[in-house]
C-alpha cells in the first residue's frame, strides 16, 4: 500500500467515524450530553465494535505502515455500517480485492452475531458442517476459512486434512472422533444426499483415519469439552466449547470457544492486539 493510499484510507475512516452516533451502532449514549468533543464515534468505540485493539485502529487513522487483512477491513466496514460501494472503496484503499457480495440478509445477521462475541472465538456451521460465518478471533486463533479452498470450507475436511490444525491440537484424535460421530448422525438422516456422500467419498480417499473410523459407525451428540491447542506464537491455549442452535434456523449451529482461564483470555487478547 502506497503512502498516498494509507493517507486516503485514514481520511476515509475518520469521515465515516464522524458521521455515526453511538445510538446508531447500538452503544449507550453519553451520560452527560454535550461533553463529547469528538463528532460521531470515538476511536475506541470503533475499535470495540470491530473487535480490534485501539492501538491498531489508531495507527490506521494515522496512516502508519501496517498490514491490513481482509477480515479486519471487513470488520471495520461492518462496524462503520458501510454501504456496498463504501465497502468496496475501503477495500481498494487497503489494497484488497472487492468483497464477494453473495451473502444474504441472514448471513449478515449471523456475522453481526459472531462479531459481537469478540474476543471469544465464534463460528457458525450449516447442516453439512460447512463454515458459514466466523469472527476475527476464530480466524486468528484456529483457522480463517477464507484461506481454505472453496470446496473444502467444511469442518470435516479441515479436521481430517489440515496438517496445521492437527499439529496445533494437543489431543487431535479424540476431537476428530467426536466430530466424526456427530457428522455420522447428520449423514444418517439423509444418506443419499449428494453433497454429504461427496464429502464422505472425498475423505475416504484423503484420510486413513477417516476411512478406518467411518467403518466403525460411531454416532455421538455434541458433548461439552475443553480442547487444548499449541498456537504459535501465543503458546498453549485451553478453550471451552459451547454449541447453540438458532431458533430461527435450527439447521445452523453456533459454536463458541471461550478461554478456559484468565491466563488463556489474556494470551488471546494479546494475540488479537497485534
Amino acid at each position: 500500500m502506497s503512502n498516498e493510499h494509507r493517507a486516503e484510507l485514514a481520511e476515509f475512516l475518520k469521515a465515516q467515524r464522524a458521521r455515526l452516533t453511538p445510538k446508531e451502532v447500538g452503544l449507550l449514549e453519553d451520560m452527560e450530553p454535550g461533553r463529547r468533543r469528538t463528532p460521531g464515534l470515538r476511536r475506541e468505540e470503533v475499535a470495540e465494535l470491530a473487535g480490534m485493539s485501539l492501538t491498531w485502529y489508531t495507527w490506521l487513522e494515522q496512516g502508519r505502515k501496517i498490514a491490513t487483512s481482509p477480515q479486519v477491513i471487513d470488520a471495520l466496514a461492518r462496524a462503520l455500517q458501510l454501504e456496498p460501494v463504501e465497502h468496496r472503496h475501503l477495500r481498494r484503499l487497503a489494497g484488497l480485492a472487492d468483497p464477494v457480495e453473495h451473502k444474504n440478509t441472514e448471513d449478515f445477521r449471523l456475522q453481526r452475531l459472531v462479531d459481537s462475541m469478540m474476543p471469544n472465538l465464534a463460528v457458525v456451521h450449516n447442516g453439512f458442517f460447512d463454515f458459514v460465518v466466523w469472527n476475527i478471533a476464530f480466524a486468528r486463533v484456529r483457522v480463517d476459512p477464507a484461506d481454505l479452498p472453496e470446496d473444502r470450507r467444511n469442518l470435516m475436511w479441515w479436521m481430517f486434512t489440515d496438517e496445521r490444525n492437527r499439529a496445533m491440537m494437543l489431543r487431535w484424535e479424540p476431537a476428530a472422533r467426536a466430530i466424526l460421530g456427530q457428522f455420522r448422525v447428520i449423514v444418517g438422516r439423509t444418506p443419499d444426499h449428494p453433497y454429504l456422500t461427496s464429502i464422505v467419498a472425498g475423505l475416504n480417499d484423503a484420510s486413513q483415519e477417516f476411512r478406518t473410523w467411518w467403518r466403525e459407525y460411531p454416532v455421538q451428540d455434541f458433548r461439552a469439552a475443553t480442547i487444548g491447542i499449541d498456537h504459535p506464537p501465543a503458546g498453549v491455549l485451553n478453550l471451552d466449547l459451547y454449541q447453540l442452535r438458532l431458533v430461527e434456523n435450527p439447521d445452523l449451529v453456533l459454536v463458541e470457544q471461550l478461554p478456559a482461564t484468565e491466563h488463556d483470555r489474556l494470551r488471546i487478547a494479546e494475540l488479537l492486539s497485534d
